[in-house]
């Protein structure tokens, strides 16, 4: 794979470029060349590469499905929303050694990186961009360019310090392991060498003694602490001498704050620890809008690849708008709009390999708007009996689909039933006519006074097959929480805008707190929203909202909160409400937090130490002047945000030293958002990084914040250094 190898990259059934790819020596970057011309046209690191897909598994391998055997096709899958890279190797062969050899390359890694193994990556790739002519050996010229991408402004006469004593050998270049002395000395945390020596007797080491005390009263580790320390000394110790002795270096001291269980994120929350044997309207379920969309809502395109990076993502709800398509095969897309199409057979294929990849097998709901005379996979399949409250337990490896039926579940129960289905439900309602009203396009809607007709109209066209999939998420439009509590079931659900939901909060927020705690209900996006744009989640979570769909294709404030409160519980995509949220005689309203049952007000302080290795802002060369906002989201009451000063000219290890306090009177409903910026005097700042964590799952302490990119990717070894105190 080292020699290079000519394939061709694949955009389109059309578009088929032959590209010279080659493996560098550092095997950490790929670079591709244009056979033409020769030209280098991009590199992408190995770390950037998040797994790698043999055969026909994109649509655009698909269309080329024909003329090219699977055996040579293999997709390159990127993290994050960058789009993926379709080759076709010359011969099987070709295929599979780049196949294979790229996940042996990427295989080894695991989230979060352990220090030790970012910092040896870190190190190497900076030597590659450092090392200009390559001989090896970089000199005092090359060390000031790499200063400067590094983000560090230093000052000419230090760096010269620092290289003369890392230049052991006396030859005015430095090489091997005196560059590794060099970023050593570069990077030394005096902040966590002075943390060190304040628990250290001698300043040398932590003894296990030491090291329990630094966990009781810093970390506030209260149970099993001794068995603690030693796991921590064993598995974060780079001395063996010092392993056998069980005393901690300060390196390892470094290596213990930089890993998962230094991290800000409590590990225990990492992993399946919420009960998951409630009622499916108990949880918030991570939703998305309009799934098969990765672009705009009136001419982008639809993809396979929005349902994959949905699932993958953790998301439970999706939604399938399937249309009439040639010679009778459904399609799905955006009706009423520009937007191109897939087959539905395509989206329940990639479904039936996604679906249930997630750690936690949790049931996946599946929105799906079916018009005209489409039937839908009888596979999907109908219960024997069922109750009216599943759980996620229960339905586990299986998918429930969100649409219309004709009659109750009860009735289902019992025998088919022949009541004439609900029609006027807000999602085939409300939100169709939204789609019409966005592409302007005028149809001949039958008027009020045919409400009869049209019934009888929808009965025909709905099959009674699709209908008996249909069994715990039954369309039913909203007409009141009155009427709700009257004539609904907790197997039916509603679907309400944004809007209509932001009103109902405003006028009636106990009420809708009480019917969430037995009904699902969905919120979508406004239909003004054509550039995928997204509303704040956090307002309708308030209330007690279940589904709340966002557009997962659109970076931002809104799938930050969105990941931030999903990336616990195994990130199966259900997160437990908190219990006076679950109660259907609750007295809480999120405008009024002394309604909320429990403690009092949690006052929550974090100092914010020092920053790590920033990156510079996307498309710039200019050395970042780093802020730190922390942002917190909940009931209006806990709504809030503070910053430090900016530091300047300094992304490589700023230090801030400054406390920032908040009072949460709803914490179970707290998100907290620590986003760093670039300052910029003259107009907006800009985005550098950010880490989001629902306030439940934070450990205090002093810990690391690993910082994510816009996208939501990591972006190691960038981190924040903080100590968090929590009190009542």
């Amino acid at each position: 794979m080292q020699q290079g190898t000519l394939m061709r990259k694949v955009k389109s059934k059309s578009w088929k470029k032959q590209r010279f790819f080659k493996l560098q020596d550092d095997c950490m970057t790929i670079w591709y060349q244009s056979k033409r011309t020769g030209k280098t046209e991009s590199a992408f690191s190995i770390s950037d590469v998040e797994t790698v897909r043999e055969g026909h598994q994109s649509e655009v391998l698909q269309s080329l499905a024909e003329e090219f055997p699977p055996e040579r096709c293999f997709t390159i899958v990127f993290y994050g929303r960058r789009g993926n890279l379709d080759l076709i190797a010359g011969s099987a062969e070709e295929a599979q050694c780049w196949v294979q050899g790229l996940r042996q390359l990427i295989e080894p890694r695991s989230f979060p990186l352990t220090f030790a193994l970012v910092s040896l990556t870190w190190i190497r790739d900076w030597f590659q961009k450092a090392d200009k002519n390559k001989d090896g050996r970089m000199n005092f010229k090359e060390v000031q360019q790499l200063l400067k991408m590094m983000n560090v402004d230093m000052n000419e006469d230090h760096a010269l310090r620092l290289f003369q004593d890392a230049d052991k050998s006396e030859s005015g270049t430095l090489e091997g392991e005196e560059f590794v002395l060099f970023y050593k000395a570069l990077t030394q945390r005096e902040e966590v060498l002075s943390l060190f020596q304040e628990f250290s007797e001698d300043g040398k080491k932590l003894t296990l003694l030491e090291l329990v005390d630094f966990l009781r009263q810093e970390q506030l580790e209260d149970e099993g602490t001794e068995e603690m320390a030693m796991e921590l000394i064993d598995k974060y110790e780079p001395s063996e001498t010092a392993r056998a002795r069980h005393v901690l270096s300060a390196d390892g001291f470094l290596m213990y704050l930089c890993s998962p269980e230094g991290s800000i994120f409590n590990p225990q929350h990492r992993v399946l620890w919420q009960d998951m044997n409630q009622p499916l309207c108990h949880y918030f379920i991570s939703s998305s809008h309009n799934t098969y969309l990765i672009e705009d809502q009136l001419r982008g395109q639809s993809s396979i690849e929005g349902y994959i990076r949905a699932l993958k993502r953790g998301c439970r709800c999706l939604e399938v708008d399937c249309w009439d398509g040639p010679n009778g095969e459904p399609m799905v897309y955006h009706g009423h709009t520009f937007t191109s199409k897939i087959p539905f057979r395509e989206v329940v294929s990639t479904l039936g390999k996604y679906a249930f990849k997630v750690r936690h097998p949790s049931p996946g709901a599946g929105s799906c708007g079916i018009r005209g005379k489409t039937s839908l996979m009888k596979e999907l399949g109908t219960p024997q009996s069922a109750s009216l409250s599943p759980t996620p337990q229960e339905l586990k490896h299986k998918i429930l689909l969100k649409g219309k039926k004709i009659g109750r579940l009860e009735d289902m129960l019992d025998g088919p039933g022949d009541e004439v289905p609900d029609v006027s439900d807000d999602d085939n309602g409300a939100e169709a006519e939204e789609e019409r009203r966005r592409a302007k396009v005028v149809l001949d809607d039958a008027p009020s006074t045919q409400h009869s007709s049209a019934l009888q109209k929808d009965k025909e066209t709905l099959a009674q097959a699709l209908s008996d999939c249909v069994i715990y998420c039954k369309n039913v439009s909203f007409r009141g929480f009155q009427e709700a509590r009257s004539h609904s079931r907790p197997s039916e659900i509603s679907s309400l805008s944004e809007a209509k939901a932001r009103k109902l909060i405003r006028d009636a927020g106990n009420e809708f707190v009480r019917h969430n705690a037995w009904q699902l209900t969905r919120i979508y996006p406004s239909g003004m929203r054509t550039d995928s744009s997204n509303y704040n989640p956090q307002e309708m979570w308030n209330v007690g909202c279940q589904i709340v769909a966002l557009n997962f294709q659109t970076a931002g404030m809104e799938m930050d909160l969105c990941d931030g409160l999903f990336s616990q519980n195994g990130r199966c995509g259900y997160v437990l409400k908190p219990p006076f949220m679950r109660d259907e005689e609750t007295l809480f309203n999120p405008s009024d937090p002394s309604s909320r049952e429990g403690p009092g007000p949690i006052n929550l302080t974090i100092q914010v130490i020092s920053g790590q290795q920033l990156p510079k802002v996307a498309n710039s060369k200019d050395i970042i002047d780093p802020l730190v906002r922390v942002e917190i989201y909940g009931v209006p009451a806990d709504q809030a945000h503070q910053e430090t000063k900016y530091i300047e000219n300094n992304g490589f290890n700023p230090r801030w030293d400054e406390t920032l306090q908040f009072q949460l009177h709803v914490p179970e409903l707290a998100l907290v958002r620590f986003v760093v910026e670039d300052y910029d005097k003259t107009s907006r700042n800009d985005f550098v990084g950010q880490f989001t964590l629902a306030f439940a799952n934070i450990k205090p302490g002093y810990r690391h914040i690993h910082l994510l990119s816009k996208d939501g990717t990591s972006i190691p070894p960038s981190s924040l250094f903080v100590h968090i105190r929590i009190t009542e």
